[in-house]
């Protein structure tokens, strides 16, 4: 296990704890990223219906997957055999079976006290038909929406999950240098996409990667100013920028990272705005510290980038931690107006002030993790922005 049974069993009480206050007797799990957190359970089956369940009055909560992830439950979680549940094959893309039918009977079976639990409304994996069988199943619970509350809790992150994070910090490192490398005139974009995969996996000599959330995301040429577009066979001209996101990923935890390079000279626009982000980018990271609101962060970017011209009408980063595809966010807290949470140590964000105009675009970002006097950040690689 990535992590003692003692972290895991403290996340769970703090869980619990906002369980008793939203009046919650039970806690249905579909985000990956969320079972992981609180079992450890680590598999790429998220493709059909699986759960974690927390039951209030259990110490310990109860994993619904496949038949044939039981072993993966059993290889990379904490929790008892007798707390695996399962459900055959024939259940599987069933146009007239469903796996929460299974579920359902086995709480109809066990749990019948229950009378409210939260589910996670908008899981990326958790459909309305899996709703809908809960509902009709178990028509004595009152089904309410839950979303988030597991994320809330990631937010503060142990010591151990930023060894992770910094691990995957340096992981970025090789594989931006490795992108970096690759953009040359000529070179095909699909090769620095190759380039940059390659590095993520391998890692370091004393620690490999893992598979990020995202794939490598590389708008070049007149496609950079669309900012999630991943790659093309292209070849790359003379002067093309080259926006290359990418993150390095450790036991399912990430650290992003982006940076905007060109092939050769760069234009005057591009290197003004380049300049822009830079500045704004150094300010911020400057003068963040416990205390501050995620929307003042944002305005001490709005301020730098407005003396250059420019502004941003998007959000310019995000909470991040241990996640699965397709998103390496924690959906949480956002650095935009309007936010109100406060930064606190240990929490740790993508700070991605990209601005993207109509002709082109420019990408820088960084990780950082909060100090108890500022801010730390998860990779160390320079913020050039021609090559």
């Amino acid at each position: 296990m990535m992590f003692s049974k003692g972290e895991y069993m403290e996340r769970l009480q703090q869980v619990k704890i906002e369980m008793e206050q939203r009046g919650l007797d039970a806690l249905f799990i579909s985000d990956p990223a969320n079972m992981n957190y609180l079992t450890g359970y680590d598999g790429w089956s998220f493709y059909v219906p699986q759960m974690v369940v927390v039951f209030l009055e259990e110490e310990e909560p109860y994993w619904f997957g496949r038949a044939q992830d039981v072993n993966g439950a059993r290889a990379t979680s904490w929790l008892s055999p007798c707390h695996l549940l399962s459900y055959g094959d024939e259940y599987v893309h069933s146009k007239v079976k469903h796996p929460m039918d299974v579920l359902s009977i086995w709480v109809n079976q066990h749990k019948k006290k229950i009378k409210r639990a939260g589910v996670e409304m908008e899981a990326y994996y958790f459909s309305p038909r899996a709703l809908k069988c809960l509902e009709s199943n178990c028509d004595w619970i009152t089904f309410v929406d839950a979303h988030l509350l597991v994320n809330e809790v990631r937010m503060i992150k142990s010591d151990r999950e930023i060894m992770y994070m910094k691990k995957a910090g340096k992981i970025a490192e090789l594989a931006m240098q490795a992108g970096c490398d690759a953009v040359k005139e000529g070179a095909r974009v699909c090769d620095v996409a190759a380039a940059i995969s390659h590095a993520q996996l391998s890692g370091t000599a004393d620690f490999g990667g893992d598979y990020p959330a995202i794939v490598p995301l590389l708008p070049a040429g007149v496609l950079t100013y669309a900012p999630h577009i991943t790659w093309t066979d292209e070849k790359i001209k003379s002067g093309d920028p080259v926006i290359i996101e990418l993150a390095g990923c450790y036991g399912r935890y990430h650290a992003p990272l982006a940076r905007t390079i060109t092939a050769g000279k760069p234009g005057k626009v591009f290197k003004n705005l380049s300049t822009a982000v830079i500045e704004g980018i150094e300010t911020v990271l400057d003068q963040v510290k416990p205390g501050l609101k995620c929307e003042e962060v944002e305005q001490m970017w709005q301020d730098t980038i407005a003396r250059h011209g420019y502004c941003k009408d998007s959000r310019i980063g995000y909470s991040i931690g241990v996640n699965y595809p397709p998103d390496w966010g924690e959906h949480t807290a956002s650095l935009r107006p309007g936010d109100q949470t406060i930064l606190k140590p240990n929490m740790t964000f993508h700070l991605i002030p990209g601005i993207w105009l109509e002709e082109l675009g420019v990408e820088i970002s960084e990780s950082f993790v909060v100090t108890t006097n500022g801010c730390e950040l998860l990779s160390d690689f320079p913020r050039y922005s021609f090559l």
